[in-house]
């Protein structure tokens, strides 16, 4: 069974941003280590990440939110219509086996949340700085990295 991991991140960034830089170099470097690219499908991140990966010479399955194919980005191999909105994002969690979260807003935070509660491990590059609290125990489940590198190694090591 083909290895896949999610991304995740923002959708209103710039792709001249470094949250872009970043997920384009993991999409790649995940694509180039034989890993198909799931994410929301989107832009900002996701079509970073979709157009790294694409570079890379690997596969992108977005999982849109709407009803509409159309609204992917055209770096995405396989289009999902999920037609659920926010609530996609399970779907783009559950479906990696390991989740690479760069940058982000509240979207990520949710996924990262929906990630650990269904025993997903999460890298976090530049990401929510989540720690241990009363609750979640001594490790949280959330490897930081520090370079686009790093974090595809960091997720490569994971993959079960």
């Amino acid at each position: 069974m083909n290895r896949q991991v999610s991304v995740i991140g923002a959708s209103r960034i710039g792709q001249d941003s470094e949250h872009a830089a970043h997920a384009e170099e993991v999409g790649q470097r995940l694509a180039e280590a034989g890993v198909t690219v799931v994410c929301g499908g989107l832009d900002g991140v996701m079509e970073a990440a979709s157009r790294g990966a694409a570079q890379g010479g690997g596969r992108v399955i977005g999982i849109v939110p709407g009803l509409d194919r159309g609204e992917a980005n055209p770096h995405c191999t396989e289009v999902v219509v999920a037609g659920i909105g926010h609530a996609r994002n399970l779907a783009v969690v559950a479906s990696g086996e390991v989740v690479v979260a760069v940058g982000g807003a509240w979207g990520t935070l949710s996924e990262i949340g929906l990630a650990r509660s269904i025993g997903r491990p999460v890298v976090s590059l530049g990401s929510w700085d989540l720690s241990a609290y009363e609750g979640l125990g001594e490790d949280p489940g959330i490897t930081v990295a520090g370079t686009p590198q790093g974090a595809v190694e960091a997720a490569l090591a994971l993959l079960p």
